[in-house]
């Protein structure tokens, strides 16, 4: 370890943020970063415990504690605090191809469970990780690495996702010719259509695009198989496929007046602004513009999250956003929420930050079930809800809502965006290649394994697990690739 006595000497410290009133003026990335004395001292308080949970990756609760990529945590933070910035980069690339994404839209699961946490404040990890690999480029060490060898096995990926993604450069990496479709214009999946540029600048996704493709990946953009390409002539020209579309069917959301001009699905209306703001800087109107607008976003999580700060970057008049969950407590419940569970404490998120400066509170509203929605001449005017408790069955694990009588409120509104979050995957593939489903409508493949009912037919990611996280579909991803690897060549060595 660095020093025993780190977590004791140094206290955490995370990078300063952009000024909350200024960054809602762009849509630039809006962390700053730590120096390299900085960087180091952090490093120092990691302890390299005997049994480090931070790189575990497990389901705890309901919620991941953990890496699920098995991240080298201690490793890289101890090379780092010994200024050995190239092999950190080295142990850091092992277990993640993608290090510039999690380090900057990953949740950090690896900080709830870090051993520190237990008695005072994680260790930064995730700030130290995207560190190393901003460096890495800086200082050029990140290059393409063709594979020496070429096995001549032809694989398709579906889906150009962190999953896609992290499938075919391991592919790649052991020989295979790899071929990545994606039915959009631009290559990402949900890291460029979904993610907000203000998280993930789409030039750091288009930049690592750019180094796989020299390393001999084929990418193939606005082409859907099961309509522009059928599942009979993929099978016939490649020697195994591996789908990883996603889980990007949205749950509906039956709610009287939801017809009505002014109600989105938020993933409409991100996805919008993010290629208008690709394809001309916003000027050329192609989006849904929030500006001047009450807006409320339905749905607490990050989906709904990344609505606000579009809205605020629009120019909203006012910007609410409704959870059916209850505000958590300002500090974790050790007894309902113990470590290593990934703390549920109440925090501000970015946009939340954002509103807040700019409307002096929290735009989220807690505990609220919207009941209809009212307009007038078919657009929307207001939208009225009702206050509620939730508890747990104890039999059924299911969740009851209890509406709390008198508590009824009408807000007004000129714009709802509905994130609830998503069903599973959408049909087109499923039906293309005839794949059984489970129970959550998700493509069946065992985790592990991967495969399908189908011959030589793989399927990873979210539209194997349903909507989970990026780090997830990375693992999820890296592991088909292993046993895709198997199946071609009857052994494997990749990881």
């Amino acid at each position: 370890m660095s020093t025993p006595t780190g977590f004791m000497e140094y206290q955490r410290e995370l990078p300063a943020d952009r000024d909350p009133i200024e960054r809602i003026k762009d849509w630039e990335e809006f962390h700053k970063h730590l120096s390299d004395e900085q960087l180091r001292t952090q490093g120092a308080r990691c302890m390299d415990c005997g049994t480090p949970y931070c790189h575990s990756g497990m389901e705890l609760a309901g919620s991941t504690s953990g890496c699920p990529i098995n991240n080298l945590i201690p490793e890289w933070n101890n090379l780092i605090y010994r200024g050995l910035w190239r092999e950190a980069l080295d142990r850091l690339h092992k277990t993640n191809n993608f290090p510039e994404f999690t380090g900057r839209i990953c949740p950090a699961p690896c900080e709830g469970s870090c051993t520190v946490g237990l008695i005072g404040d994680a260790v930064t990890i995730k700030t130290i990780e995207q560190a190393i690999i901003d460096r890495g480029f800086d200082e050029g060490w990140v290059v393409p690495q063709p594979p020496k060898v070429r096995t001549g096995k032809r694989v398709a990926v579906v889906g150009s996702g962190p999953a896609g993604l992290a499938c075919a450069a391991q592919l790649n990496k052991a020989g295979h010719l790899v071929t990545v479709y994606e039915r959009a214009d631009r290559i990402g999946g949900l890291l460029t259509y979904g993610i907000p540029t203000v998280k993930l600048d789409k030039k750091v996704v288009q930049r690592r695009v750019d180094l796989m493709a020299e390393e001999g990946i084929n990418f193939v953009v606005n082409t859907e198989i099961g309509k522009d390409v059928s599942a009979d002539e993929l099978q016939g020209q490649f020697d195994a496929i591996v789908l990883c579309g996603g889980a990007t069917k949205a749950r509906p959301v039956d709610i009287e007046g939801h017809e009505l001009e002014g109600v989105h699905m938020a993933m409409d209306y991100l996805n919008g602004t993010i290629k208008s703001y690709l394809d001309s800087n916003l000027e050329d109107g192609n989006y849904i513009s929030a500006k001047d607008k009450n807006v409320i976003v339905i749905g607490g999580g990050d989906t709904g999250t990344d609505c606000v700060a579009t809205a605020l970057r629009h120019g909203c008049k006012s910007i609410t956003q409704f959870g059916t969950h209850a505000k958590a407590p300002l500090v974790r419940d050790n007894i309902n929420n113990p470590w290593p569970q990934f703390p549920n404490v109440y925090t501000l998120d970015y946009a939340h930050e954002e509103a807040k400066a700019l409307f002096g509170e929290d735009p989220r509203a807690f505990s609220v079930l919207t009941k209809k929605f009212v307009g007038e001449n078919g657009k929307l005017t207001e939208l009225h809800t009702v206050q509620i408790e939730r508890t747990v069955d104890p039999e059924t694990g299911r969740r009851i809502y209890t509406e709390i009588e008198g508590s009824e409120q009408v807000w007004p509104a000129d714009l709802v965006f509905i994130a609830v979050g998503f069903e599973g995957p959408e049909n087109t593939l499923i039906d293309a290649f005839g794949l059984e489903q489970d129970r959550r409508t998700n493509v069946k493949a065992a985790y592990g394994k991967y495969t399908t009912n189908a011959e030589k037919i793989f399927a990873a990611g979210d539209m194997r697990r349903g909507q989970s996280l990026v780090v997830w579909a990375i693992n999820e991803g890296r592991e088909a690739a292993r046993e895709v690897d198997k199946f071609l060549m009857g052994s494997s060595l990749l990881p």
